[in-house]
């Protein structure tokens, strides 16, 4: 028997429409098919998460589908086999499967986050967090027109985020991060390729951001890629940031010791879990290379994992945290995440994940549930 006592996993699909289309270079999103995980143990205490992977196979290989087969015929059997003392040991004990690594990051912090309530300590303190308090920043989608790209810019500068983030792609580009650099002149600002550009096609494109003062250009080329990233940042004055090419610690220092980037952005799901998360930005940290916490249209509780992550030391920039009003008309924990005028979000006090689940609301959305059982033979 497990240490921890798992005792069983339920899997919830949940279907949560989005208050408005989000669109990058590879698809628009209207609503989110959500995997809920809840982990039970043997003393009757629980843990949540969310699975991160998206509808379609466009961000990564994983799928809410694929990953439902993922956990439920591998993950939870192999747990159900292992020797898990703690929440450290899940990565270990999943480490024969092969990618998949949403799938994975998804039971890996419902454990963390069962932990922590048995521990009866916030998650971000259980996981090692330092900050009370971290900030926030906004991205924001590919628009039908620029104007419109203006006023939604404008609203999110005046209600206090910190950093303001454009998705772009080919033919919607310099002319809308001119539009808003000139309009923003001092603002801390970025743009976000989701791989959409080849260096032997786009580099004068790419080489033009260079004149708008950014932060850093996101993932420009091929998910994956670190050699041509690091072809590209040589002549660059622009920091590149990694995004899909980081999937675990190995990448990121394949990724610094070919200067394929000067800045990280951790995806919680994308890296396989908090621990992961945890070596990712320690790594980073002690080479001077600051990281954020990326997002995914996460519910309440992916987002609330994200606070907690990005209380760690190494997460210096503003992350993609940002509040739950600015996507569902309703959310799935209480109260939702809220952001200060000053584009900050307090790390809450309670233990686990900090606020308290709308159970109500996710039995009325669930479009299909699963239990599998984990109690070993």
């Amino acid at each position: 028997m497990n240490n921890l006592g798992l005792e069983k996993l339920e899997l919830r699909e949940i279907e949560l429409p989005l208050k408005a289309p989000f669109e990058t270079s590879f698809g628009t999103a209207f609503k989110r098919r959500i995997l809920i995980l809840r982990v039970f143990n043997r003393d009757g205490a629980v843990g949540y998460s969310e699975c991160t992977a998206p509808e379609e196979p466009f961000f990564n290989h994983e799928t809410t589908d694929s990953a439902w087969t993922i956990i439920t015929k591998y993950i939870a059997p192999l747990l159900t086999k292992a020797n898990i003392h703690s929440a450290e040991d899940v990565s270990k004990a999943l480490a024969p499967i092969r990618g998949n690594r949403m799938a994975i990051g998804g039971v890996e912090t419902a454990i963390w986050e069962l932990e922590s309530r048995i521990a009866d300590q916030p998650l971000w303190k259980h996981l090692g967090g330092t900050q009370t308090e971290i900030n926030s920043g906004v991205s924001i989608g590919l628009q039908k027109s620029t104007d419109i790209l203006l006023e939604k810019v404008t609203r999110e500068v005046d209600s206090g985020y910190q950093r303001i983030k454009l998705k772009i792609k080919p033919g919607q580009d310099i002319e809308l991060v001119k539009t808003i650099r000139n309009a923003f002149p001092d603002i801390l600002l970025s743009v976000d390729a989701n791989s959409a550009y080849r260096l032997e096609r786009d580099l004068d494109i790419l080489k033009q951001l260079d004149d708008f003062d950014l932060l850093m250009i996101e993932q420009p080329l091929a998910a994956g890629d670190i050699v041509d990233h690091a072809k590209l940042q040589q002549q660059l004055k622009t920091s590149i940031c990694l995004d899909e090419s980081i999937t675990c610690l190995a990448d990121a220092r394949h990724a610094l010791e070919l200067g394929s980037c000067r800045i990280i952005n951790i995806k919680l799901g994308r890296v396989g879990g908090h621990s992961e998360a945890r070596a990712i930005q320690a790594y980073a940290s002690e080479r001077n290379i600051p990281v954020w916490c990326g997002g995914m249209l996460e519910s309440g509780i992916g987002r609330a994992h994200n606070i907690a992550m990005s209380t760690l030391a190494g997460f210096t920039l503003p992350g993609d945290v940002s509040a739950s009003a600015r996507y569902w008309n309703e959310d799935i924990i209480v109260p939702p995440v809220e952001v200060s005028s000053r584009g900050t979000i307090t790390a809450p006090t309670a233990p686990g994940i900090g606020y308290a689940i709308n159970e109500s609301l996710i039995e009325k959305i669930t479009t299909r549930s699963e239990v599998v059982d984990m109690r070993a033979t």
